[in-house]
């Protein structure tokens, strides 16, 4: 004779039942369905961009543990900002919105239902950068021109070149050797190197 100690510790039996039956253990696929519908918090955003609009008026869900922080990463990067500010369209920009560098969640804590006003920085061009390079590749140029009205005796001997050098190359070179430099070393630092 088995005693009940023996019934709960022997093996696990599959119990068949009537999915008719109207059971509360068994879900039915309505009762699922209505614990499906269950609202998710957001917040109303404007957003501006430094200061002019707004360029968009969209509800945005609340995300975290405790649905109360603002997905601060995917703002920025469907609308190209670098940055995003709290903003008050009367008096202008505010403090920096802050957010996590792993989640990319705000730090700060959203009810649900609230106008938030967003003013953002937009990220720079490559033809700011391009610019630069091309402007001290001439201004280089020309104080290479002006300090070495003829070219130096040392580099007329060594003769790399096969002729003349340029002195337009030259600060192509100095500018270009800067430039990787300094990209290459943060690039060796991320390997660990």
């Amino acid at each position: 004779m088995e005693t009940e100690t023996e019934k709960e510790i022997g093996e696990i039996q599959e119990s068949t039942r009537d999915p008719t039956d109207g059971s509360v253990d068994d879900p039915t696929p309505i009762q699922t369905a209505t614990a499906a519908t269950v609202k998710v918090p957001e917040v109303e955003i404007h957003l501006y961009r430094c200061g002019k609009g707004p360029i968009a008026v969209f509800k945005s869900n609340l995300g975290g543990w405790e649905q109360d922080q603002l997905e601060v990463r995917d703002i920025l990067e469907k609308y190209g900002f670098k940055s995003i500010y709290a903003f008050n369209p009367g008096s202008g920009r505010g403090v920096p919105i802050r957010f996590h560098p792993r989640n990319g969640r705000s730090m700060l804590e959203y009810k649900d239902g609230a106008v938030v006003y967003i003013d953002g920085e937009p990220t720079d061009s490559l033809i700011k950068p391009v610019t630069r390079i091309l402007i001290g590749v001439a201004v280089i140029t020309v104080f290479i021109t002006l300090v070495l009205r003829d070219t130096p005796e040392w580099l007329k001997k060594l003769n790399i070149f096969g002729g003349d050098f340029p002195p337009w190359v030259l600060a192509c070179m100095v500018i270009v050797f800067t430039r990787m430099r300094k990209r290459t070393k943060d690039f060796l630092n991320k390997l660990g190197w």
